[in-house]
């Protein structure tokens, strides 16, 4: 009995502990302001950390606010005349060339993760890297935006820009005001459900893919014209070669063309799930080169330098599961949604 009363005693302080230190924490929040070298033209804010929870909200403001449970890296003159490059307790937020970067933890694996949130005007196109763990939400955004996370889950609140959207472990929440013409959103998970919700009157083609789960919509049929796709690929440099049989009437002959299917079923499947991943790829290499291009606000045309971003673990490809296609509307913008393992749902955007 005196056992468990000094194990609920140690258990009660330890709660106690935790929340002062919480508490402690949110009375520690610092406010960082930034502004964009031009702020007649979008800017680009790139936020790279190791872990931890990034809030950004367009507003009409014209200027960065920052606002963190961690202090930001200000480096003084030290009496040795050495400069501080790293600080794994601090996050830097510098500007140049219309491009802000926002780093921390690029040097360490995790640390102890931190807390942004962050402010932007509208039209800023966003970039997010989170390597190891935290949500991220990014709300009220006209600009591009790019995110990828390892754990945690992406919401995406009233965006009318193109959105690229790559997370391994959590739950993608997306919805959108406004499609429109060069704008395209790819929302890629592996182990989460993806939800995308989008104005009745939204012109879309659509390619749907999920592995355990269900496609699922409230969408009418003469709204959302779909078909299931058959993975095949004509022409594909996969070949796959059987046997041929014995002898006609031979018993074994189904069996041999049972397996010929399902090895070319299987081969097509990683040759789609190939595609796709190549896709993204793509995608995400154009959306940084925007960004840098963006960022050319100088005369002299001078691009300011990234930092290096935190590892970014690779999602491995997706093979098999069901896989729709089709047109919202009469067809618009591509839309793109691929989970592992979970559901696809598109909805009508409420209210719209």
């Amino acid at each position: 009995m005196k056992s468990f009363r000094l194990y609920s005693s140690f258990v009660v302080a330890a709660a106690v502990a935790m929340l002062l230190l919480t508490v402690a924490r949110a009375d520690e929040t610092e406010t960082a302001t930034l502004k964009f070298s031009d702020p007649s033209k979008p800017g680009v804010l790139k936020v790279a950390i190791a872990s931890g929870d990034v809030q950004i909200r367009g507003t009409d403001a014209a200027e960065i606010t920052v606002q963190s449970d961690l202090k930001q890296d200000k480096p003084a003159e030290r009496p040795d005349g050495l400069r501080v490059l790293t600080s794994s307790s601090s996050y830097s937020l510098t500007e140049k060339n219309n491009l802000a970067v926002l780093s921390y933890g690029a040097d360490s694996w995790g640390g102890n993760g931190g807390s942004f949130v962050i402010t932007v005007p509208r039209t800023t196109s966003v970039i997010v890297s989170c390597s190891f763990g935290g949500d991220v939400a990014v709300a009220d955004i006209s600009g591009s935006i790019e995110v990828k996370g390892l754990n945690g889950e992406v919401k995406l609140d009233n965006i009318t820009g193109a959105a690229a959207v790559e997370t391994l472990n959590g739950e993608i929440k997306a919805n959108v005001r406004e499609l429109a013409a060069g704008k395209p959103l790819s929302l890629v998970s592996m182990n989460g459900e993806v939800t995308l919700c989008l104005p009745a009157t939204a012109k879309a083609n659509v390619r749907l893919r999920t592995h355990n789960g269900s496609i699922l919509t409230d969408f009418d049929d003469k709204a959302l014209v779909t078909k299931t796709e058959s993975i095949r690929f004509p022409g594909s440099r996969v070949r796959v070669h059987t046997r041929a049989p014995r002898a006609a009437g031979d018993s074994s002959d189904e069996v041999r063309e049972a397996i010929h299917e399902a090895v070319t079923a299987g081969a097509a499947a990683a040759q789609e799930a190939a595609n796709a991943v190549r896709e993204v790829a793509v995608a995400a290499h154009n959306a940084e080169r925007d960004a840098r291009r963006r960022a050319e606000a100088d005369a002299d045309g001078e691009v300011a330098p990234l930092p290096p971003a935190p590892p970014a673990v690779p999602l491995p490809p997706v093979t098999g599961g069901k896989v729709v296609t089709g047109t919202l509307n009469g067809g618009g913008p591509e839309i793109r949604i691929t989970t592992m393992n979970g559901d696809v749902t598109i909805r009508k955007l409420a209210g719209k």
